[in-house]
């Protein structure tokens, strides 16, 4: 029986999401629990895969990771993992084909980054928005690996103005290292005045000098992985046990900025 978690966790409590050795992973740590309660025997027994391996630093609401169960299916439930786990949530779980890779499997994924709004110009932001949709060749954006194509396709680059920051949400079928963070630098220095529409398009069409530096891991979240004909099932007890923890730790970090926010005025 192959089995699928959809998870979250906080990115700033990892080494990245893939795992390493003598450091904290997403991977390790959820490979450490389903071992512990002889759920599967070890990583590579079971046929433990990720959908993606996000850097140092970034969270997730919608990740997800397969594996074939080796013992106690029973247990595989978000009440009992949740009790265990440190920093990473279940969220839901399903039951999958024997040949199910949640990367390869993945139709869409969905990047959010939060941007501190540092006086952007909204409409420059939008128009360098726009030039990202369609397949592009994103060497310029991205840290190239050696054999990985630079062509890439997004579908969806939103740019949404909230309350003192902005909402990027990016769309693609899959993406290259450090690329969403990148397009994100980019969006940023189109709105602050320091890149031009035409550089961008420019970058697009490989000519350029200097690459987009990539934004900081912390602000970017994986929002969203869209599998046709897959639903996760959340049991109650474990979802409300993620609720509390993540607004136990995620009102403490809107406590700090508010009062952050507030000394920047009186200063």
């Amino acid at each position: 029986m192959r089995m699928a978690l959809r998870i979250a966790y906080d990115g700033t409590a990892f080494y990245g999401f893939q795992r390493q050795p003598d450091v904290r992973t997403v991977e390790g740590e959820l490979i450490r629990v389903l071992s512990k309660l002889g759920i599967i025997r070890d990583a590579e027994s079971s046929n433990f895969k990720g959908a993606s391996r996000t850097d140092r630093g970034v969270s997730a609401f919608f990740n997800v990771v397969a594996f074939d169960v080796e013992g106690r299916a029973d247990l595989l439930r978000g009440e009992v993992l949740n009790h265990h786990l440190r920093d990473v949530w279940v969220l839901g779980v399903a039951e999958v084909p024997n040949d199910f890779h949640p990367r390869f499997w993945a139709k869409s994924k969905t990047y959010r980054y939060y941007l501190v709004d540092e006086g952007f110009d909204e409409e420059a932001m939008g128009n360098c928005a726009s030039l990202f949709i369609g397949t592009h060749d994103f060497s310029a954006f991205a840290r190239l690996e050696p054999g990985k194509d630079p062509l890439r396709e997004l579908t969806r680059l939103g740019v949404s103005r909230r309350h003192g920051y902005y909402v990027i949400e990016i769309e693609g079928k899959s993406f290259l290292w450090e690329m969403a963070r990148r397009i994100v630098n980019a969006l940023r220095f189109c709105g602050l005045g320091l890149l031009e529409a035409r550089e961008v398009k420019n970058m697009l069409e490989g000519i350029y000098t200097k690459k987009i530096p990539p934004a900081p891991a912390e602000g970017l979240v994986l929002w969203h992985i869209d599998y046709p004909g897959i639903e996760f099932k959340g049991d109650e007890r474990g979802i409300n046990k993620a609720k509390r923890d993540l607004f136990e730790r995620y009102s403490r970090a809107l406590t700090r900025a508010a009062l952050l926010g507030d000394l920047l005025i009186e200063l």
